[in-house]
C-alpha cells in the first residue's frame, strides 16, 4: 500500500481517537446529552444494515468512518482542498465532513437537518469537534509525510 494511504489511515485513526476523547469528556460533563454520535451511528447501523443496536456497534462504525473513510478520502482529495498548509486543509476537510453529517446521518437518525430537532447547540458543537478532528488529521498527516521523506535521507 502506498505510504500516502498508510499515513492517511494513521492520521485518521489518531484524529478519531482525539475526537473520541473529546466526545467522552463532553458526555462525562453532561454537555449536550442529546448529541450522541455513537447512539446515532448504532441506530443507523441497525436500521440500514441490520447491525446490533449497541454502543459497540456505534464505536466500531465511528472508528471505521473516521479512520478508513475520512483518512483515505483526505489523502485522495488533499490536492483539491483549498488552504495554506495541511492543517488548514484538514480543517476545511473537517467542515465538509461536518456538512455531510448534518445533511445525511442527522436527518436519517431523526435529529433533523443540521440536527435542529436537538437545537442550535448540536450543529455548533459538532462543527467545533469536526474542526478539531480536521486539524489533527491534517497535522498528523503532514508530520507522517515529512518523516517519510526525511527517513531515507537520514538512513544513508
Amino acid at each position: 500500500m502506498n505510504n500516502r494511504y498508510v499515513n492517511g489511515l494513521v492520521a485518521g485513526l489518531i484524529a478519531t481517537v482525539v475526537l473520541s476523547v473529546l466526545m467522552i469528556i463532553k458526555a462525562a460533563a453532561g454537555m449536550l446529552p442529546a448529541v450522541n454520535a455513537i447512539a446515532m451511528l448504532s441506530q443507523l447501523g441497525n436500521a440500514y444494515a441490520g447491525l446490533p443496536q449497541t454502543p459497540v456497534t456505534g464505536w466500531v462504525l465511528h472508528f471505521l468512518i473516521g479512520t478508513v473513510l475520512w483518512g483515505l478520502l483526505f489523502v485522495w482529495t488533499l490536492h483539491a482542498i483549498p488552504g495554506g498548509g495541511t492543517t488548514v486543509k484538514g480543517m476545511v476537510f473537517g467542515v465538509v465532513a461536518w456538512l455531510l453529517m448534518m445533511v445525511i446521518p442527522m436527518p436519517l437518525a431523526g435529529a433533523g437537518l443540521f440536527g435542529m430537532n436537538i437545537g442550535i447547540a448540536a450543529p455548533v458543537a459538532t462543527l467545533v469537534l469536526h474542526l478539531i478532528f480536521g486539524a489533527v488529521l491534517g497535522y498528523v498527516y503532514a508530520t507522517l509525510a515529512t518523516r517519510g521523506h526525511q527517513q531515507p535521507a537520514t538512513s544513508h
